[in-house]
């Protein structure tokens, strides 16, 4: 009895259907709804910050959850873990035959037009078997506020009064979008006039979160390094947008409490314009510039395609009344893309597995870190640091900022912000400062700068956007333990954080290598250098000897700088450059990539996932043709068998004949010897006779002249 109560308790699953499950929205939001179990949101969180925390990494499935079974836009690609079955299909009969197996359909038509046809097509067959269907189905179209692009101020004095629901028949669509609304009137019109069949349309503003999709141009750029980000036209358009999660949560509140609205708005609360969003997305991820273009200037971008640039410069305030008052969501970016910056960047890092890849090179002069440095920069697109360009540039940036006058802002920087100039201003006074002292230094040292300011220019240029977005390499810096504690230490105002490190986690490196050789092998091989490669340089004979002098006394045998690595537990992989005969010391190189590992950059993992599906091409018209091949061979060998067996059997029937033939001479020799003449002779003598019954006439005959032979 316990059992049976015990299953009853048990949530039941569902089997949802979510078409093109590769795509960016629909795989959020079947993977977000595989996770969830069914009902659940019916019952407002008790750990709302639970909620609000969740990971983009695939959970294992609850007992009870949505049983996702979708379609796939590209039919090449294999079934995504979250996804329970993938439906194959040549004709549509075969895709409803799987449909109406579904409690649920979504149809997502923003991203692929030509799913707008699909259905509307799946909703009127479904509607038009009502009769045959047992079970209610409940049918939900994700479509797009473009459908509102054109829609007029509900007051023409007040244009900011944001749409409702209860404003959806007033909506009036882009021109480019008037296939989605169409659709969206069958849907509405559909589910009105059937009780076997509840029908919903959310209107979802732009989506951003995880990997990114429209905005996915914006942290590309921004994330790349691109000297300004652009803005198309002057940014004032207010963008409606909503997190991937978000949505999915929406979608989830639908399945689970089938509201008697049957129009939904999906968006956040906020009301950021264009340009609001690309200064934030410039400022937390790239340079923090942005570049007002033209509309004309964007069409001729390679980077945004047409219907992307229509929903970016849609102007629309938008509010979602009744998600916000009757839906249980524990919103990831309920405040929007702008307020939620830090929070969407990570998640843009780790769903696109964009981590800075750090490391150190160490060792003593003319051991080759450069020559080597060199390479796993071009492989890793990696920035190589090197202390003499640090210095140099950072020189130079004081110089630049010292010498700026007031009141020579170019435009773009009169379109910041007062904060932003008067710290602009600030800044001028510091490196004007700071200018001054190492200038001092230099004099008061002979010509060299001192730990602390090496140092300061070093954590400014490995705490700037692009060392921290791709990642860097040091080249043969820190060289003592006390460099090397001072550099990568915690500043002050990072002293409380929660991670108690005792260093730096945004600059210390992940893989500290040591290239180890002798003095003399080193030496040996300066000597070996054409004068032309040495000749004023650091790797003259006397320079040489002079910086290995002072290399071996900062690292003893007691006392290296690989020990304050060591002692934070980070092990040092040392690499003996001696054994290394090759070219441009590719051996070395290819030790250091397998410590390293895999590339985390954008054109590398790209590299490698063409590389994989070039493989996997490859591979497959390989095995095809080798099938085929085979099949030719035993088709050949069939065909060549058949006819040896042809051949030898007329071999066979031949000689049987011949066989035949010659067993048949004598008994012809006696036909024609003492047969043949007698019959020919009764067979005359009854063509004469002419008697009644001639076969008895010549048995008669041969019985009368049968020739006696002995």
């Amino acid at each position: 009895m316990a059992s049976v109560v015990e299953d009853l308790e048990k949530p039941k699953s569902k089997r949802i259907f979510v078409n093109q499950v590769d795509q960016y929205q629909c795989r959020n939001i079947a993977k977000y709804l595989s996770q969830c179990v069914v009902g659940a949101s019916l019952e407002e969180a008790a750990e709302d910050d639970a909620e609000s925390g969740k990971s983009s990494e695939l959970e294992a499935p609850k007992e009870g959850c949505y049983e996702i079974v979708g379609t796939l836009k590209d039919n090449e690609k294999s079934k995504p873990d979250f996804v329970k079955e993938i439906i194959k299909y040549s004709n549509k009969d075969q895709l409803y035959e799987q449909l109406v197996e579904c409690n649920i359909i979504v149809y997502d038509i923003t991203e692929d037009p030509d799913q707008i046809d699909e259905a509307v097509w799946a909703i009127s067959e479904l509607h038009a078997d009502l009769d045959k269907i047992d079970k209610p189905k409940m049918f939900i179209l994700i479509s797009t506020c473009m459908t509102w692009a054109k829609s007029k101020p509900l007051d023409p004095d007040d244009p900011e009064i944001p749409f409702t629901e209860d404003d959806y028949r007033r909506r009036k669509p882009h021109p480019n979008f008037k296939e989605h609304i169409s659709a969206e009137k069958t849907v509405i019109k559909l589910g009105k006039t059937a009780t076997k069949l509840v029908t919903y349309v959310v209107c979802t503003g732009l989506t951003y979160g995880e990997e990114e999709n429209i905005f996915h141009y914006l942290f590309k750029s921004a994330w790349h390094n691109a000297p300004q980000l652009q803005c198309f036209g002057n940014g004032e358009n207010v963008v409606p947008t909503i997190h991937i999660q978000d949505l999915a949560a929406v979608i989830q509140n639908i399945a689970d409490s089938r509201p008697k609205v049957r129009y939904l708005l999906a968006k956040d609360d906020s009301q950021n314009s264009l340009s609001n969003i690309v200064k934030a997305v410039s400022k937390k991820l790239g340079s923090g510039k942005v570049k007002y273009i033209s509309k004309e200037e964007a069409l001729l971008s390679r980077d945004i395609e047409q219907a992307d640039f229509d929903q970016l410069l849609v102007n629309l305030r938008m509010d979602a009344v009744y998600v916000k008052e009757n839906m249980h969501i524990s919103w990831v970016s309920e405040t929007g893309l702008v307020d939620n910056i830090h929070n969407v960047i990570k998640e843009y890092k780790d769903s696109r597995n964009l981590q800075p890849l750090r490391a150190v090179v160490l060792g003593p002069p003319a051991s080759g870190k450069t020559t080597v440095i060199q390479q796993l920069c071009q492989f890793y697109k990696l920035h190589h640091i090197k202390i003499k360009d640090v210095i140099d540039e950072g020189i130079e940036q004081l110089q630049v900022k010292a010498h700026r006058a007031e009141g020579e802002d170019d435009k773009e920087e009169e379109n910041e912000e007062e904060e932003e100039e008067e710290e602009n201003v600030m800044g001028a006074e510091e490196a004007q400062a700071l200018l001054e002292q190492i200038n001092e230094s230099k004099e008061q040292n002979g010509g060299r700068i001192e730990d602390q300011f090496v140092i300061r220019l070093l954590r400014e240029r490995l705490k700037s956007k692009p060392c921290q977005n791709q990642g860097f390499i040091l080249d043969g810096y820190p060289k003592t333990s006390e460099q090397a504690k001072e550099l990568f230490a915690l500043e002050d105002e990072e002293e409380g954080d929660e991670d108690k490190t005792p260093f730096d986690n945004t600059i210390m490196p992940q893989f500290i290598i040591c290239l180890e050789a002798p003095d003399d092998f080193l030496k040996q091989r300066i000597m070996n250098l054409p004068e032309a490669v040495v000749s004023g340089t650091h790797n003259t004979e006397k320079e040489l000897m002079r910086r290995l002098s002072d290399y071996r006394s900062v690292n003893t045998e007691e006392e290296t700088v690989l020990n304050y690595f060591d002692e934070l537990e980070f092990t040092a992989e040392k690499i003996d450059v001696t054994k290394d005969n090759s070219a441009m010391m590719k051996d070395t190189v290819e030790k250091i990539k397998k410590i390293i590992g895999k590339p985390r950059n954008y054109e590398e993992l790209e590299e490698l996932r063409r590389q994989e599906e070039d493989e996997r091409i490859t591979k497959e018209k390989t095995e095809k043709e080798e099938k085929e091949r085979q099949e030719a061979e035993e088709a050949a060998e069939r065909k060549h068998r058949q006819e040896e067996w042809s051949q030898r059997l007329n071999e066979v029937k031949r000689e049987e004949y011949e066989l035949l033939e010659a067993q048949s001479i004598p008994l012809r020799n006696y036909l024609m010897q003492y047969v043949m003449p007698t019959l020919t002779q009764a067979l005359i003598d009854c063509c004469k006779t002419r008697p009644d019954d001639p076969i008895d006439y010549v048995a008669e005959y041969l019985f009368q002249h049968n020739p006696q032979v002995d």
